[in-house]
């Protein structure tokens, strides 16, 4: 495979090793293929999944998202010179298809070497193993920080959550610090609970990749 196509990926997904990465991508790809007794190995490198999404339904999420996002978008929008630039301005169609590229965790310290270009991050974090989280938040921190990627919208899947009780994820994102760290970032942030063997969450998921 090319390694300048996969460095110039709009879409990355990654988080911890043993995070939830691949089962969800997979399952997003191809729902029918993921199931209780689905297992897969981590991963060493980097895998690319296309995802279509123009037959999927975007607004059939379930009730139990969350969606926030940081107060910047509010502050961006007034910033806007004038209306008659609004008016020039034509929305871009939803996506119809994106490829992702999954990066594997243990290439934790190589994940900035595939940064360039990139728009769009998905990370994942496991609900279901607390004791993984403080390590989800280094490098989540990492990834906030990095210069080139102030302008992302970054997705972050709390995933397994049909392993996971439901305080499990008040405690991750206390743990995590979300809180505080939206009012201080710059990126757009969407936070989604998901399972990839349920399919909970999935709407959600969809409507983010169908943003240009």
């Amino acid at each position: 495979m090319d390694a300048s196509f996969v460095s110039q990926m709009s879409c990355i997904c990654v988080g911890p090793k043993r995070a939830g990465k691949t089962h969800l991508l997979k399952a997003l790809e191809n729902p029918d293929c993921i199931d209780e007794t689905t297992y897969s190995m981590p991963t060493n490198g980097t895998n690319i999944f296309t995802i279509n999404l123009s037959t999927r339904l975007p607004n059939a999420a379930n009730p139990t998202e969350k969606k926030q996002t940081d107060l910047n978008d509010e502050k961006n929008s007034n910033e806007v010179s004038g209306a008659t630039e609004l008016k020039n301005k034509r929305p871009k169609a939803p996506l119809k298809c994106i490829r992702v590229l999954e990066i594997g965790g243990a290439m934790a310290p190589l994940w900035r070497q595939y940064y360039e270009k990139v728009s769009k991050i998905i990370y994942v974090v496991d609900t279901s193993n607390l004791c993984q989280i403080s390590a989800a938040g280094v490098l989540l921190y990492s990834i906030l920080a990095e210069p080139r990627l102030q302008r992302c919208r970054i997705l972050l899947v709390l995933a397994k959550m049909d392993y996971a009780y439901r305080q499990m994820r008040n405690e991750a994102l206390l743990m995590l610090q979300i809180s505080k760290l939206q009012k201080e970032i710059r990126q757009q942030l969407t936070i989604v609970e998901a399972s990839a063997v349920s399919h909970v969450g999935f709407g959600a998921i969809y409507a983010w990749l169908q943003i240009p």
